[in-house]
């Protein structure tokens, strides 16, 4: 089952950290004949740039962190090959369709609306999980399963750690439980 496409016009999602501490702010807008994520993230002081096709499939994802120009530029073809924008290859990368920022609950909408599962079914897929101090970047497998047309978990393949997430009618993640809140939507 997929879920219907957010308003072109765009929309900014908000999140809060479970205990308030902390801010995410996302804003999605229709661009070029895709989709383009811009965030930020109080906590961890970084900018995040996510750009998709028009079925949310990533093609580019850039971090900011302290200066004007990405610290990290990433790019896809969208069937798992992925590169430096300077057009070095990734090789390690290779497989992974979606980028993790732990630091934000947004990347996980990417997968949820791109695998479309039914009730009860669940993906094991691999991810490109970008640490925003190090800039490390490493595949790892996750596991998404989806419960009901609003709520899916995430587990994590390696250590088991499971996330619980509440996703809108959208399939824009709404609340990871113990992490993040979604403030009202604000269009």
């Amino acid at each position: 089952m997929s879920y219907p496409d957010v308003a072109t016009s765009g929309q900014l999602v908000q999140w809060r950290s479970w205990d308030q501490a902390f801010a995410n702010d996302v804003t999605i807008r229709w661009e070029n004949h895709g989709w383009v994520a811009q965030g930020v993230v109080s906590r961890e002081r970084v900018e995040f740039v996510i750009r998709m096709n028009a079925a949310w499939k990533m093609s580019q994802f850039l971090l900011f962190r302290d200066l004007p120009e990405p610290d990290l530029w990433l790019g896809t073809d969208g069937s798992g090959r992925w590169g430096e924008i300077n057009g070095a290859h990734r090789p390690e990368l290779d497989g992974c369709l979606d980028v993790e920022l732990a630091c934000t609950p947004f990347t996980a909408t990417l997968p949820i609306r791109r695998l479309g599962l039914s009730d009860g079914f669940a993906a094991e897929i691999l991810v490109a999980v970008v640490d925003v101090d190090t800039l490390q970047v490493t595949p790892q497998r996750r596991e998404y399963t989806r419960l009901t047309v609003d709520a899916w978990t995430c587990r994590d393949c390696q250590t088991g750690e499971v996330a619980e997430l509440a996703v809108d009618e959208f399939g824009l993640v709404r609340d990871v439980a113990g992490r993040w809140r979604r403030l009202d939507q604000v269009q």
